[in-house]
């Protein structure tokens, strides 16, 4: 039940549906097409197909600001272990057209099921505010940067431009809780994927290749020095190679190895300073392996610092106080997570606001706590077990929205309507 008394097991039913089937970037059809229903039912505006399968609604009342709330829509290539008696068992094809499972393993059906509730409140309390509420839901947040393939797309000429952009992400703090944080809260993201060039040959003469495995290990371990001797301690930077692919069989050394780098940083001087220094240990390594063919690379991905207006920030907070009280709320600091929502408020020349959900369930997560084996019993975004708990994440996800836009909607009360 919400806060008003209303029933959210509609919410709840929509919620498991999306959970079921899920869908890659820029692959939404169907989620888009539950959305748009949704919205038009409702009565607002939609308009749908920007950036590929994005879907806004847009609702008018009256004279007023113009609130823009988001909510993204992938899932991602991860085979579900969570035991769900709704886990999914989709699969779809992955930019490179491969067949992979698909699991919203990073909570974006929270997300959408969150912001359709919060349009209901919305809708349902219209005549106690007054502006323009934007329902954006965005595809391809986790790859393809479908934030800046809407704003490319026209988006705001398409929809009125925002006063303020407003979102939420679910992480696996306590559900019930909201986490914000004044200033850069997320960080900026450059995905490299890389092909380094060796020579094949058999397993029995490795002295007539130039073996990419020994190539490609000696890139991993050196690219570890980059954090560890070329960035000052108080910086927050983060290399991984999250994948790395060399040869088929045993006795078969490879023509070519391919990796794929995520490099996250908070600072733009620092940022650009390693991923130079990525680059030059990688062609470095190559020479030094004597490839004939030097490295290529292949930048994906490339998200900005997610940046929280301070201002815009002590408003939305002040209001989350009054509303759900200090014990609810806490400051998770600067996350080294990322996100592109803030190209929908730079494109806009106006404040993001952009908070932490908890999902977990609060009495697994206290007893990790207390054991102090939060990161390992507790699954976090994008690991096969993550699955937040439905309650009270929705109705907290629902509850925040509202109270964030009313905050920064016009209120269209009466002196006698106010309690």
């Amino acid at each position: 039940m919400t806060s008003d008394g209303s029933s959210t097991a509609h919410l709840e039913e929509l919620y498991i549906d999306l959970h079921r089937n899920p869908e890659l970037s820029f692959s939404e059809y169907r989620t888009a097409g539950i959305i748009s229903d949704h919205m038009i039912a409702l009565g607002l505006d939609v308009i749908t197909g920007i950036g590929r399968t994005g879907v806004v609604g847009v609702m008018r009342n009256g004279e007023g600001p113009t609130v823009l709330l988001r909510a993204d829509m992938d899932a991602l290539p991860v085979a579900e272990d969570t035991g769900l008696a709704y886990a999914s068992i989709a699969r779809g094809t992955d930019s490179d057209g491969n067949d992979v499972p698909v699991m919203h393993a990073c909570g974006h059906d929270i997300h959408m099921t969150c912001l359709i509730g919060a349009i209901e409140r919305l809708v349902a309390t219209q005549i106690q505010w007054s502006g323009t509420v934007i329902a954006l839901f965005q595809p391809a947040e986790e790859y393809g940067g479908g934030a800046q393939t809407m704003v490319d797309d026209g988006l705001y000429q398409k929809i009125p431009r925002p006063d303020v952009v407003l979102g939420q992400h679910v992480f696996p703090f306590p559900a019930g809780s909201l986490g914000a944080h004044s200033g850069p809260a997320m960080a900026s993201v450059d995905t490299v994927n890389v092909h380094m060039f060796g020579r094949g040959g058999h397993g029995s003469e490795p002295e007539t290749t130039i073996d990419p495995v020994v190539m490609a290990a000696a890139t991993v371990m050196r690219l570890q020095t980059v954090v560890a001797r070329e960035v000052s301690p108080q910086e927050t930077v983060v290399v991984s190679i999250g994948s790395l692919h060399v040869g088929t069989e045993s006795n078969i050394i490879s023509d070519e190895a391919r990796m794929g780098i995520s490099i996250r940083s908070f600072n733009e001087e620092v940022r650009h300073h390693v991923l130079d220094s990525v680059e030059r240990i990688i062609k470095t390594e190559a020479q030094a392996s004597g490839a004939v063919v030097p490295p290529e690379f292949t930048y994906t991905g490339r998200y900005p610092v997610t940046v929280n207006d301070p201002k815009a920030s002590e408003r939305t907070i002040t209001a989350f106080r009054t509303a759900f009280g200090d014990a609810r709320l806490f400051d998770p600091g600067a996350l080294a997570a990322s996100e592109d929502v803030g190209n929908l408020a730079t494109a806009a020349g106006v404040p993001l606001v952009y908070w932490m959900l908890g999902g977990s369930s609060p009495e697994e997560y206290a007893a990790a706590d207390a054991a102090g084996t939060i990161h390992t019993d507790i699954p976090t975004n994008h690991s096969p077990r993550f699955a937040p708990v439905m309650q009270p994440t929705i109705d907290t996800g629902v509850e925040a929205l509202v109270v964030a836009a009313r905050e920064w909607l016009g209120d269209s009360r009466t002196p006698d309507m106010v309690s």
